[in-house]
């Protein structure tokens, strides 16, 4: 099975303002990303408890 690189996007939307989603494949921490073309923010994604939300990037292909 070929390495899975460390981040890896998988939810985009938007073109101007492009909202994504990405995650971290060795910890499972999503990310969320906002670009609007002149600055970026990253932060990750949180449950109502304020734990990261946790996934497996190999659900996501």
């Amino acid at each position: 099975m070929a390495k899975l690189e460390r981040f890896r996007k998988i939810y985009s939307q938007g073109t101007l303002s492009c909202k994504e989603i990405w995650i971290d494949t060795e910890t499972g921490v999503q990310y969320f990303a906002y670009n609007n073309g002149s600055g970026v923010g990253l932060c990750p994604l949180l449950d109502r408890d304020g734990k990261p939300v946790i996934g497996n990037a190999l659900d996501f292909e």
